[in-house]
């Protein structure tokens, strides 16, 4: 990482569209949000932490003149970094030269066509890893939950890979990794056993991918991952395409799993295309057995899919993640790494017009996935890490609609990137 000065106050800006506010900053921390003082501040000086530039007068981003630590905020809107709670990024191959995808329609095609290319573009790879993760923070995110691959090819080499670029950001992106079966598990024997090893290294979440028509056996593949949860202390993070009943028939399995074994809040079903698909009483029901087990959504926006009732589920207490699953990778050349671009998708797909809904559309992106990075607190709040994105927006809402570009990211108390250059 640069080394930059540790921001002490990110001065003059507007948390969440509020009024103009100084936050004050200690060992990466927010430790207090006090009415801005004008006083405090002079004319800001942009030192660069090692990018290109000399001094702006009044430049936001900028420190105060005499006052190292200081950065002047120029009164822009300040959110919370973005937290992309469903990713993958030992897969992708941003950076390189232009892949053309050439693999068979539908989820076992996608998984043949990555087995037999990845090799050939390094994937995983530590350059790779760590020039998508540049890119998020590039755009405003420092926290991640990262499905990392687990099979009989790769080993726990993919983890290792992803914990070793993240190293390399020196705290400019948080991560969690989920250890993910994408290859099947059960099909795959050997695979459980991977997944046990990976969780009693440290990863802090075993994965499941659609346990009736990958591993055509959902209860023997809901049974070994719960136990492997149960005997390590990790969660459960379940892609789950299967839709309709048959989908919905999973999630009560794992309903059920979740209540006997008391990992209630441990449990996340990934994508969850049943719950938008079900109607009436049936998907109601649904929903609240899912809030009473404490089990929770991700979801990545997919154009076409029918979207999540995402206020009958927070309603019903299940917490709902923002995710941009692959980028650019061998399963699809889509994707940027910008999440705040997803959130305006988010919003657009879940027919969101009001401003509270944009506004409630902008927290599932950021201070509400707090959750998904193991983290009691995200947000512009004394206590909270120190992670912070700039925009020049009028108010949240317009933020969500135009996605402008990010004037300054702070993680953990560190500039990370500036006018769009990151600088890590």
């Amino acid at each position: 990482m640069t080394s930059t000065t540790p921001v002490t106050v990110l001065r003059d800006v507007r948390p969440w569209g509020g009024e103009r506010s100084d936050l004050h900053i200690a060992d990466g921390v927010i430790t207090a949000v006090l009415p801005h003082d004008p006083a405090a501040g002079g004319a800001a000086r942009d030192t660069g932490g090692g990018a290109p530039g000399g001094t702006v007068e009044g430049a936001p981003g900028g420190t105060v003149e005499g006052a190292p630590g200081v950065v002047d905020g120029g009164g822009l809107l300040a959110l919370p970094g973005l937290v992309n709670a469903h990713a993958h990024v030992d897969k992708s191959w941003w950076g390189k030269p232009w892949v053309s995808y050439g693999g068979e329609p539908g989820t076992q095609g996608r998984i043949a066509h990555e087995r037999a290319h990845r090799d050939e573009l390094g994937i995983p790879g530590v350059d790779v890893t760590l020039a998508v993760l540049r890119e998020s923070v590039r755009t405003g995110t420092t926290a991640v939950r990262s499905h990392v691959d687990v099979d009989l090819g790769v080993g726990l080499r993919g983890i290792e890979v992803v914990r070793e670029a993240v190293a390399a950001l020196g705290g400019a992106v948080h991560a969690e990794i989920v250890a993910f079966p994408q290859d099947g598990v059960l099909r795959r024997p050997g695979v459980l056993d991977l997944l046990d090893q990976a969780a009693a290294a440290g990863a802090e979440h075993v994965g499941g991918l659609d346990p009736a028509s990958i591993d055509r056996d959902p209860v023997g593949q809901l049974d070994g991952l719960f136990a492997i949860a149960e005997r390590r202390g990790v969660g459960i993070d379940v892609h789950l395409h299967d839709g309709g009943e048959l989908g919905a028939f999973q999630i009560e399995l794992m309903i059920d799993r979740t209540v006997r074994s008391g990992l209630q809040g441990k449990v996340n079903v990934a994508h969850g295309f049943a719950v938008g698909q079900l109607a009436g009483t049936r998907q109601a029901d649904l929903v609240a057995a899912m809030g009473e087990a404490g089990i929770t959504m991700t979801t990545v926006a997919p154009i076409g899919a029918a979207p999540l009732p995402l206020h009958a589920l927070r309603a019903a207490g299940v917490a709902v993640g923002l995710g941009t699953d692959g980028i650019r990778d061998l399963w699809s050349p889509y994707g940027t790494g910008d999440l705040l671009t997803l959130t305006t998708q988010l919003a657009r797909l879940s027919g969101f017009r009001r401003d509270e809904d944009l506004v409630t559309a902008a927290r599932i992106a950021s201070a509400d996935a707090a959750r998904f990075v193991g983290r009691a607190a995200h947000d512009l709040v004394a206590g909270a890490p120190a992670d912070v994105v700039l925009v020049d927006a009028q108010n949240v809402p317009d933020a969500v609609v135009r996605a402008p570009r990010r004037a300054l990211v702070v993680a953990a108390g560190r500039v990370v990137a500036r006018d769009g250059e990151v600088l890590v």
